[in-house]
């Protein structure tokens, strides 16, 4: 059993785990503009600030992850 416990935390340090967890972030973002949407439609502000919120951390795990595909060398997609 701790092989295939080995080998998942593997995967996710992988470049395709990597890319996974980039489209599994990116995906929450669907639910961020949903929110934002409904909180400006009822001129909700904390719900609004709630969302401006969210989508920061959101945009601050992809470039975390963009960084870390960078270092693990994939420049062909991802060069300056």
């Amino acid at each position: 059993m701790s092989g295939k416990l080995e080998k998942a935390k593997g995967f996710k340090k992988s470049k395709p785990g990597t890319y996974l967890s980039i489209g599994t972030t990116l995906f929450g973002a669907v639910n961020v503009v949903k929110q934002a949407k409904n909180a400006r439609h009822e001129q909700d502000t904390l719900r609004l600030v709630d969302a401006l919120v969210s989508g920061a951390s959101i945009v601050t795990g992809v470039a975390l992850l963009v960084r870390e595909l960078r270092r693990m060398g994939d420049d062909d997609i991802l060069a300056d």
